[in-house]
Parts: structure tokens; C-alpha cells; sequence
């Protein structure tokens, strides 16, 4: 076992020994630094405490809320659990001392700001959902018929009636189900059964993720004709709590000073994380309805917890799932069902099927030939002559339009089967134009810019202004927004990008290229959110074990958000 002298570095240190040091494959430095470090400030030295205290962390680290113990994920400890439910680090059970900085509940170790974030959203939940809103049941009715005149929309007129009636209503779906047009027109139904002077407010986890909404919902809204909404404006969670520079988890809006929203949607709900959903429950008046809107089965927050899944699986009622795709065809509608469902016999014969939307190239070993990215290499030099061709004309149209076609996602950042290597060898493959802003060249921003109105994940294209320079086309190609290169925030080529970072975007064609089975990235959600994220035709490049341990592997990401309480 490697190790390491540096008290933050990837592997624990050399003096570590016992339990800690047996668990080296699992913990880092940091890990075992923290719960070190929480044993000299309470006077704890049982090892069997501290490991307890190391794996909590660690559990923070790869997505989970707290560290279940007997999960036959971790070793048998004589004592272990009366070790921690005496040790003066923990308070034992809901009940326990609140001046603790970690928690035992029901075979769970918590770090116990995480069980408080877990019980703070819980509690706000069930209380939402224990008291029913008022509205006016004939102009509901009148709102409901109006805008949901087909008996075949169900599911949506359902939606519309649960928004207006609770104050809480988790609206869900697979990409292109019609979750975003039936926000806008819940938006309408809820002016129309509550009252014209309603104060709506969108958001959404990330910048892009509330441009795109509140492009479609005005875009929808316009459609609809309902001049009496206006045209609505959506913003992050962090900026519509007030984020304080400087903190991670205290803002303007708290318990204290609510927000003064009626109706709070949030769209994109699967990325959003236990702590800030904790922070925005707390922050919402009693009587604001709370509308969340998202993908169960998409890959979840960076950051601790899976709230949307969760609490799908958890509420009793409140919930209303869409599942008429519109967006693509019943051939990656399948496909997507397929993965959904966990049923990898399907998926690969869906993917070997020889259909015209599904293709699966499965290389002989790891060493990928030329011929097993042949068709990989004839896209991205397809889309990136139609960039250069587009560019240097000066079309922004155009351009963006090509920038859509097809996209190549990876489950790692680095190695062989990373964006850095495929980025790299998809610039060869296409060759880049002279100068420091080749046209042609698509970008991908990284941060947010409210000077420029720019935001991370954003996607552009340099492009001839017609004028001997060059600008960045972005937005949608019936309406771009042209910036220079001077006013950009920092931005990186874009051949390629990581799945998690195409979430929430589409292209006409989807290239997956899967690592190793052996990856622990390889997940069932990974697979179902590359694959949705194809409009016409998705290709994957991988074994059959690859694609059999995506399936067969959902995250398990540990909470007590599921368990009744």
C-alpha cells in the first residue's frame, strides 16, 4: 500500500496503523485527518470510533449522506456498535445530545450537520404535504381544460391540479417528456386558480440549467398566448437565496427571512444537493407551494445526497411522472427504458439490433482500433467541417446549429478513456485553423459571468465577424449571442466532455465511449443519461462486460431520506 507523509494527500499517512490503516484501499488522507483529529478535540481514541468517524467522511466524498455499517461493505469489528454509541464523539439516536459532531441512527453513522440537513428537508416535506393548498376549484377547472383539452394528457392535467392544490408537488420524467411545457402551463394555471398578482419564481442547480428554462418556459408561454403571466425570469438557487461570498451554506433567505415567492419551481432537481435543498426548504414560507421538477434516473449532485430519488421513492403521493417521450422516437425510447429498468439483456440487444438510432461498436480489447472509431472519426470530422465551414462565412446560425449535431461523452476526465486524451485526438483528427481563436474551434465555459451572461457549461463557436476578427457564437441558432473573445470568462475546446457535463443538453448524435467494466464510474445512471442525451442516433463503444456493469450498477447512494420515519 502506498503511502504518504502529506496529512491532505491521496493515500493515508505512514503512522497510521489498526483499523484505519487496514481500510487504505478505501480512505484518504483527508479522511482520516478529519476523524483524527475529531478524537483529540472529544477525548476519543478507540480506533473502532475513529474508523466509524473516517468512513462518514469518506462517505461525504463519493455521494452519500451517511455510512450504513452492516451493508456487508465493510469488515465485522467486534463491538463496533456499542464502541460508537457510547463514545462521547456521538450522539446516540434522534433524541441524542445535540452538541455532537457525529451521529448514530438506526445502524447509520451521520455526520451530524448531514442527519440535521436529512431531517430538516423530511420534515418539510411531510408537513407540505400534510396540508393542502387553497385554490379556485372552477377557474382551476376552466385552466385545466384550456390549456390540457385532451383526454391523452392525463398525467399533465394531473400535474396542473396537484401544483394547484398542495404545497408540495414533485413533477418527473425522462428528457423530452414535456416536464419543461408543463411548468410553463402550470405556471398559467396557477395565475388562473390563485390569482393574478402570484409571485412565481424559477430555478434551477446551475447558470445554464436557468437560462434554458426560462428560455422554454417563455418560449412555451408565448406559444400559449398568456399575456396575463408576462414573460418570467429564472435564476440559480444559490443567487435566489442570497449566497453570501465567502460561505458554502449561509444565505440572505433563511428561517429567519423568508423568500417572498408564492411558488417556488425548481427545475434540473436531481443535481441538487441534501444541504442546499435543506437551506432552501428552510428559507420558503408555509404557505409557498414548492414545485420540483427533474429526472430521477439521472445522474445526481456532485454533492452529497440523491434528493429527487429519494423522495420519488419515499412520498406517498405528491409525485406525477411523465412518460410519453416526445423528443425522439420509440427506438431510444427504448433504449433509455431498457437501462432504466436495469434490464442489460435488452440494452444490448437493443444496441446490436442493426436500427438506424442504435449502433454498438464493441472492441476486441482495451487497445482501441482504427476501425472500432471509425465511425466516431467520421462524425467529429463531419460536425467540425461544418463548424469551419459555417465559421468562416461568418454564419452564427449555422455554426450553432453544427455545434449540435453530435457530441462524444466520456464517464473520466483523464487516462486513456478520458476527455483530455479524446479531446486531444478529436483536435488532430479535425486540425485546428491558425491563431489564438481558431474559427471553427467549439468552446465549452467553465465559470460564471454575469458581466457577459455567460455561464458554466455554456457552449459556443468561434466565428468570423466579417470584419477581419473573430467573435463567440452561443445561445440557440434562431437567436445567438455574439461575444468577444475579450469579454470571455475562462473557456476550454470542447470536442468532447464528461457525461456529467452533458447533462441536461441534447444532440442529433450521441457518441458513448465506456471504459473498462472495471471503472467505478461505469453506473446505471451514467449509461441512461448519455444515452438521453441523443436526439436521432446514439452510438456506444464498449464490451459487452462494460455495458453489462453500467446496467447491473445503480448508484447506491446511502441516506435516510427513504427509510419512514
Amino acid at each position: 500500500m502506498t503511502t504518504t507523509d502529506d496529512p491532505y494527500g491521496a493515500t493515508i499517512p505512514r503512522d497510521v496503523t489498526g483499523l484505519l490503516a487496514s481500510m487504505g484501499d478505501v480512505l484518504t488522507a483527508a479522511d482520516v485527518h478529519v476523524a483524527r483529529r475529531l478524537g483529540a478535540i472529544g477525548g476519543e481514541d478507540d480506533e473502532r470510533v475513529l474508523l466509524a468517524a473516517a468512513l462518514a467522511v469518506q462517505a461525504l466524498r463519493s455521494g452519500s449522506v451517511c455510512v450504513v455499517l452492516d451493508d456487508g461493505t465493510w469488515p465485522a469489528v467486534e463491538g463496533w456498535h456499542e464502541a460508537i454509541r457510547r463514545s462521547p464523539l456521538v450522539a446516540d439516536g434522534p433524541d441524542g445530545q445535540a452538541d455532537r459532531p457525529l451521529r448514530w441512527v438506526d445502524g447509520r453513522v451521520y455526520l451530524d450537520r448531514y442527519w440535521r440537513d436529512e431531517q430538516t428537508v423530511r420534515a418539510a416535506m411531510h408537513d407540505r404535504l400534510s396540508r393542502p393548498a387553497t385554490a379556485d376549484a372552477d377557474a382551476l377547472d376552466a385552466a385545466v381544460d384550456r390549456l390540457y383539452p385532451s383526454a391523452t394528457d392525463a398525467a399533465q392535467r394531473e400535474a396542473l391540479r396537484t401544483a394547484a392544490t398542495s404545497h408540495l408537488m414533485v413533477l418527473t420524467g425522462g428528457p423530452g417528456t414535456g416536464k419543461t411545457t408543463t411548468v410553463a402551463r402550470l405556471v398559467a394555471a396557477l395565475q388562473a386558480a390563485a390569482g393574478p398578482h402570484l409571485r412565481v419564481a424559477l430555478a434551477a442547480p446551475t447558470g445554464k440549467a436557468a437560462a434554458r428554462l426560462q428560455e422554454s418556459v417563455n418560449a412555451e408561454v408565448a406559444l400559449l398566448g398568456a399575456e396575463d403571466v408576462g414573460r418570467v425570469r429564472a435564476t440559480t438557487v444559490h443567487r435566489l437565496l442570497g449566497w453570501r461570498p465567502g460561505t458554502t451554506t449561509r444565505f440572505r433567505h433563511d428561517r429567519l427571512r423568508r423568500l417572498p415567492h408564492d411558488v417556488v419551481i425548481v427545475d434540473e432537481s436531481s443535481m441538487v444537493s441534501l444541504s442546499l435543498m435543506a437551506r432552501l426548504v428552510e428559507a420558503l414560507r408555509p404557505t409557498a407551494r414548492l414545485v420540483l421538477v427533474g429526472d430521477p434516473d439521472q445522474l445526481a449532485s456532485v454533492e452529497a445526497g440523491a434528493i429527487l430519488s429519494d423522495l420519488v421513492a419515499a412520498l406517498p403521493r405528491g409525485v406525477v411522472r411523465l412518460t410519453q417521450a416526445h423528443r425522439y422516437g420509440p427506438a431510444l425510447a427504448a433504449l433509455a427504458e431498457a437501462i432504466r429498468a436495469g434490464d442489460a439483456e435488452t440494452t444490448l440487444a437493443l444496441l446490436r439490433s442493426g436500427d438506424e438510432h442504435r449502433e454498438l461498436i464493441e472492441p476486441a480489447d482495451e487497445r482501441l482500433s482504427a476501425q472500432d472509431v471509425a465511425g466516431l472519426r467520421s462524425d467529429l470530422e463531419t460536425s467540425g467541417h461544418a463548424l469551419a465551414a459555417a465559421a468562416r462565412d461568418g454564419d452564427a446560425a449555422s455554426a450553432l446549429r453544427a455545434l449540435g449535431t453530435h457530441r462524444l461523452l466520456l464517464a473520466h476526465r483523464e487516462g486513456p478513456f478520458g476527455v483530455a486524451h479524446w479531446a486531444a485526438t478529436a483536435e488532430a483528427w479535425i486540425g485546428s485553423g491558425p491563431g489564438v481563436w481558431p474559427l471553427g474551434r467549439p468552446l465549452l465555459v467553465t465559470e460564471n459571468d454575469r458581466a457577459s451572461g455567460l455561464y458554466n457549461g455554456d457552449t459556443g463557436v468561434v466565428i468570423s465577424d466579417r470584419l477581419g476578427g473573430v467573435v463567440v457564437a452561443f445561445g440557440e441558432p434562431e437567436d445567438p449571442r455574439l461575444v468577444r473573445p475579450y469579454r470571455l470568462p475562462a473557456v476550454q475546446p470542447v470536442h468532447a466532455m464528461t457525461v456529467h457535463r452533458g447533462q441536461g443538453s441534447q444532440f442529433h448524435r450521441v457518441t458513448l465511449l465506456l471504459p473498462p467494466d472495471t471503472s467505478p464510474l461505469l453506473t446505471r445512471e451514467l449509461l441512461y443519461t448519455a444515452v438521453t442525451r441523443a436526439r436521432e442516433h446514439v452510438r456506444v463503444i464498449g464490451t459487452e462486460d462494460a455495458i453489462r456493469a453500467a446496467v447491473e450498477r445503480p448508484v447506491r447512494r446511502a441516506s435516510g431520506l427513504r427509510e419512514p420515519r
